[in-house]
């Protein structure tokens, strides 16, 4: 028997759970997945600001955004009020090659388990899925 996973999601994670594309699959295979999944504010702005972009640009119907946002609001993820520390943003950014808030995010999923423990890092951008699996997170 296995113990529940505790998932930290990054934003291209979430997103393509809530938007089809060809990691949403996979995606929605982790919301199926019995265990704790973490959202942080970050990551929830970043989805947002993309989500009322694509209905601004009238790429995705408002309906399908509607939609979306009441996935993210209702979804698996327990909200994290947590901020990574100074000085692990500053260490990681020595050894990873990160958009500020990529690495941000492995900051914050270091604090995090730190705190709890094991965590899957579940992040579809490939340096930072690089990055999470080279910090020895379960990705």
């Amino acid at each position: 028997m296995s113990l529940p996973a505790l998932v930290y999601w990054d934003a291209s994670a979430i997103l393509s759970a809530l938007v089809e594309d060809e990691h949403t699959e996979r995606a929605q295979g982790w919301i199926e997945k019995e265990g704790i999944h973490f959202i942080s504010t970050l990551a929830y702005a970043e989805v947002i600001a993309v989500l009322e972009r694509l209905r601004r640009v009238d790429h995705v119907s408002s309906k399908l955004i509607d939609s979306a946002i009441e996935a993210l609001e209702q979804g698996p993820w327990q909200r994290v009020n947590l901020e990574p520390e100074w000085t692990e943003m500053r260490s990681l950014s020595s050894q990873w090659s990160l958009r500020g808030a990529d690495l941000w995010h492995l900051s914050m999923a270091s604090a995090l388990s730190k705190e709890i423990g094991d965590l899957v890092f579940l992040a579809f951008d490939k340096r930072l899925h690089l990055a999470a699996k080279g910090m020895g997170f379960r990705v």
